[in-house]
């Protein structure tokens, strides 16, 4: 097998049992990293260390990473005012938590020879919801509907991913045991005991 040293370096092609040999000198682990190359290439390393580590490095890529949420809105070429209001608001509310917003066009029979209805109304959407999002897929004809992606302005995205790191970060200190936090609510009630206690005398 191909040996590769604890600091990357190549020591060579080696028996296994030479391998074993110098795992057991070092007090380190031999962990085989590519058994399907030929030949098989081992490298020593302390295998508890190195799966302690890889954990940490997943924990905090989870915790750094952004899961952006898209949600979906669906209009008609020639909604009503009161209508249109109302799939506004919601696009948003959306955009204000910090999610993507797809909007989607349908188009219906004649509708599809006027495409321009379409492009003009998501056009118009988006000035309208220029202060919360921006557009970050322009409108495009997707065989029947017109598709057009808003993203949340970046201030915002920032402040839910913020938001969320904090929940992940105070969430080990809510499970915490209820006998650990016992003692302060007794200390509160017995200071505010004391003025009773004078009032009495």
């Amino acid at each position: 097998m191909r040996l590769v040293g604890p600091n990357g370096e190549q020591v060579g092609i080696v028996r296994v049992e030479d391998a074993l040999r110098l795992a057991a000198e070092a007090d380190l682990d031999l962990v085989e990293v590519a058994p399907m190359a030929k030949p098989p290439v081992a490298k020593l390393m302390d295998f508890g260390k190195f799966k302690y580590e890889a954990a940490i490095k997943e924990r905090e890529a989870r915790k750094n990473q952004i899961n952006t949420v898209i949600k979906e809105i669906k209009l008609r070429p020639k909604i009503d005012p009161h209508d249109y209001g109302t799939k506004k608001g919601h696009v948003e509310r959306f955009l204000k938590a910090g999610d993507k917003v797809k909007v989607t066009i349908m188009f219906r029979g004649r509708e599809q020879s006027r495409p321009e209805l379409g492009f003009r109304l998501l056009q118009r959407l988006a000035q309208d919801v220029v202060e919360l999002g921006f557009v970050e897929s322009a409108p495009k004809q997707d065989g029947r509907n017109m598709i057009m992606v808003l993203g949340p302005t970046r201030k915002k995205a920032e402040a839910k991913a913020e938001q969320r790191r904090r929940r992940e970060e105070s969430a080990p200190a809510a499970e915490a045991p209820a006998g650990e936090t016992a003692p302060a609510p007794a200390a509160e009630t017995t200071e505010a005991a004391a003025p009773e206690a004078q009032a009495a005398e």
